[in-house]
């Protein structure tokens, strides 16, 4: 596309979650469009898909034309677009994600990766970075792995929320037993609060219990960061990246636990290999967001294999 022509591209950014779906819309000489929204409940593929439709549709209304559109996709997709996995929404186990993003996106050229490696790629360019390692902790963890400012492995995604981390511990939502996301992702940290409480425990009790020092919440932290600062420090053995970053929503949400997890990486510091720096995102909650508007902004000018849909 002629630089000309560039300037006034729309581009869309989509994030989505297990939870939640974030939209942001960019465009030279229009107010820069953020929408989040709750999927509706029941876990129904077309119910979340006509919701996303809906909201694609006002957005276009209401702010004007998209042309380019990045998504940033927690579930495993195989080469079809066929959905493997995606323990955050398992109904979506054998929709054809391509073939969706064709209907919603008719007119828009399109390209969807791993939410993981966005976020990483995003958080890497942000703080200048060469070799970085992030985590992301939300409804599930994600993850990715840039060295040489390139993502590793590159052919597959890192799925670092599915490294074992305990063996004799809680079994994942992906069907094995002990992965980090089944210890540290914030469900499953809520549930060990609630566990240690008696009682339900939400998002908001678990900052409260923070702030007042109860036990069932420091604790049920205090094991999250542990798994969390175990995988930095065997990352950093394999890798020895400069950087460990940690973000997502729930990390962003509550003060100090990113440098509890850095604390406890740095106290299993060994003589000629100390663990990495361990940084909280600079993008907070909205980095493979912002992974998704690079990706957007790079099919202007680009094409790659992952367009599902030209124009």
């Amino acid at each position: 596309m002629p630089a000309a022509q560039t300037a006034s591209v729309g581009l869309l950014a989509v994030d989505l979650g297990g939870t939640k779906v974030a939209l942001r819309a960019e465009a030279s000489g229009r107010p820069t469009f953020d929408r989040t929204f709750r999927w509706p409940p029941g876990a129904d593929p077309a119910a979340d898909l006509a919701t996303l439709d809906a909201e694609v549709a006002a957005l276009r209304a209401a702010w004007g034309p998209v042309h380019t559109v990045g998504i940033a996709m927690p579930a495993t997709i195989e080469a079809t677009g066929t959905v493997l996995t995606w323990p955050g929404r398992p109904s979506w186990v054998g929709l054809d994600f391509a073939g969706a993003c064709r209907r919603i996106f008719p007119d828009s050229r399109t390209a969807y990766a791993d939410d993981g490696d966005l976020a990483a790629l995003a958080e890497a360019r942000h703080a200048g970075h060469d070799d970085v390692v992030y985590l992301g902790v939300g409804t599930g963890v994600g993850g990715g792995v840039v060295l040489g400012q390139r993502l590793v492995p590159g052919r597959t995604s890192a799925e670092i929320g599915h490294m074992v981390v305990d063996l004799d511990g809680a079994r994942c939502d992906c069907g094995r037993t002990g992965c980090l996301q089944s210890v540290a992702s914030g469900p499953a940290t809520l549930r060990r609060a609630g566990l240690a409480r008696g009682r339900h425990v939400s998002f908001d009790d678990l900052q409260a219990g923070l702030r007042d020092g109860r036990p069932w919440a420091v604790e049920a932290i205090h094991a999250s960061c542990a798994a969390l600062a175990a995988t930095v420090v065997s990352l950093s053995e394999l890798l020895d990246p400069a950087v460990a970053i940690v973000g997502g929503g729930f990390a962003d949400g509550l003060p100090g636990f990113v440098p509890l997890v850095g604390h406890t990486a740095r106290l299993t510091a060994r003589r000629g290999r100390p663990p990495p720096v361990v940084r909280a995102a600079a993008l907070g909650g909205l980095s493979s967001l912002h992974g998704a508007v690079s990706l957007a902004r790079d099919l202007v000018t680009t094409s790659t294999h992952l367009v599902v849909e030209g124009s």
